[in-house]
């Protein structure tokens, strides 16, 4: 929210469960789910780096939040549908498919320039530009193409 895009991800990476059990020396050290978040990673002498208090599903909630909302940047509010990414700069590009009842939106994100604040520059609906940068979602069935420019 800050616009801090590669801090906001170096510190999402740094509670994701997956890197804390990557080896098996980091998974042995870590000693919970590695597809569980974690409440706690102990700190002291010889618990450093283990994991506790597992399956807090406030906290996954959290963690999926800041991942596909203050991350990726996918904002749908009111059933209108906008993108308003924070990502490292060195991604160039990624892909979102987002299913509105029986319509799919099939987002593409793409860097352009070196943009760090990773601002919409352009803003695509199968091919047509949209000078809003935002699109009502509808279902009615159909496959939509959204490109996004940075």
């Amino acid at each position: 929210m800050l616009g801090l895009n590669d801090k906001a991800n170096e510190f999402y990476q740094m509670i994701n469960p997956i890197e804390h059990s990557k080896t098996k020396e980091l998974a042995m050290r870590y000693m919970v789910e590695p597809y569980v978040i974690s409440a706690d990673i102990y700190g002291c002498s010889n618990l450093i780096g283990r994991g506790g208090w597992t399956w807090y599903t406030g906290s996954s909630s959290w963690f999926y939040k800041a991942g596909i909302e203050y991350i990726l940047g996918l904002k749908i509010n009111n059933g209108v549908l906008s993108i308003k990414p924070c990502v490292p700069k060195e991604w160039k590009e990624y892909k979102i498919r987002y299913e509105y009842g029986s319509s799919v939106y099939n987002i593409c994100v793409k860097r352009q320039s070196e943009n760090e604040q990773n601002e919409v520059t352009a803003f695509f609906v199968d091919g047509q530009k949209i000078e809003e940068k935002q699109i009502k979602l509808i279902d009615n069935g159909r496959i939509y193409e959204i490109e996004v420019m940075i």
